[in-house]
């Protein structure tokens, strides 16, 4: 803190970018212990722009959207927040309006009710104009660490998720669409049928050594090559079941299977691995299955994979 005082001494109008270059930091210091730049800078004696009614849980929920990576959401997000008044979701296109519902669920999904529009939960977030400025600042940080080639998965034009990004489940769902309202649907369970979008999403933790999965939730999942993914179905599911024959036969329905991964149960976003297709299975309840993903993973996140069962 005594540094920011110092700081700003110098250069009273001392921003994110310029603070984590003078003081050496990264963005991971700054957000740690549900801290954000704006409670920083308030402390270090700068002005920050009027309170809004939830802006103790919205700089919180700042810090938990550093995964953000991929150019699609990054560069949507900069054009919403330099908005002064709220966009308008109705004159959105599909996808549009989902990349909008992702962001403004990533900040008020826990503040917002059933019957919430997702224009009210924007205009929720738009009376927070220290949280606008503050996104603002952290985009175009963030955009500096993109490292991945981004890709979208081929006949989702309107569901706006990017191969090798990652996501939140909250993010996912939103990316889907499926609700008029602001509110997303709980998600607990690591499968998740999308009869709308003739989906299957398939998340799974690869590291499951830690945490509190018990016993007969520690599937093997893990990545047997840069394109093969072995992966466990709940306990319950039988080749016969409608689930597991949708697995099977997915491609002849015209039925999407999605994959995403996390390396550790408290990680919050998963990696998306993008679409896959079904190579065959051995025994039942689970069943295990190996997928083919159509976009191979990158050379980190095959090192990374691996690792993390080892």
């Amino acid at each position: 803190m005594d540094e920011l005082r110092s700081l700003r001494r110098r250069e009273p109008e001392l921003g994110l970018a310029t603070f984590l270059h003078e003081s050496g930091l990264d963005l991971e210091d700054i957000y740690s212990n549900n801290r954000s730049w704006s409670d920083l800078l308030e402390a270090g004696g700068g002005q920050t722009q009027l309170a809004g009614p939830y802006e103790v849980a919205l700089r919180r929920a700042v810090g938990r959207t550093l995964h953000v990576s991929d150019p699609l959401r990054l560069q949507t997000y900069r054009s919403l927040v330099s908005q002064a008044n709220p966009p308008r979701v109705d004159s959105m296109s599909i996808a549009e309006r989902r990349l909008s519902h992702m962001l403004v669920a990533s900040l008020v999904d826990q503040q917002v009710i059933g019957t919430d529009s997702l224009q009210a939960a924007t205009d929720l977030v738009w009376q927070h104009p220290q949280i606008l400025s503050e996104l603002s600042e952290l985009y175009p940080l963030l955009e500096t660490r993109s490292d991945h080639i981004y890709s979208s998965v081929q006949g989702m034009d309107d569901v706006p998720l990017q191969i090798h990004a990652q996501y939140t489940r909250t993010e996912i769902l939103a990316a889907f669409g499926g609700t008029s309202g602001a509110k997303l649907p709980p998600w607990r369970e690591g499968v998740r049928h999308v009869p709308d979008a003739r989906c299957d999403l398939l998340a799974f933790t690869l590291d499951k050594t830690s945490g509190t999965f018990s016993p007969t939730t520690r599937y093997r999942d893990y990545a047997i090559s840069p394109t093969l993914i072995h992966w466990e179905s709940q306990s319950g599911t039988r080749e016969a079941s409608p689930t597991g024959r949708r697995y099977v036969t997915h491609e002849s329905m015209g039925h999407s299977i999605l994959l995403f991964a996390r390396m550790r149960q408290d990680d919050r976003a998963f990696w998306f691995l993008g679409s896959a297709r079904y190579r065959g299975h051995t025994s039942e309840r689970p069943m295990a299955v190996t997928w083919e993903l159509d976009v191979p993973l990158s050379g980190d996140l095959f090192t990374a994979f691996a690792a993390a069962v080892a």
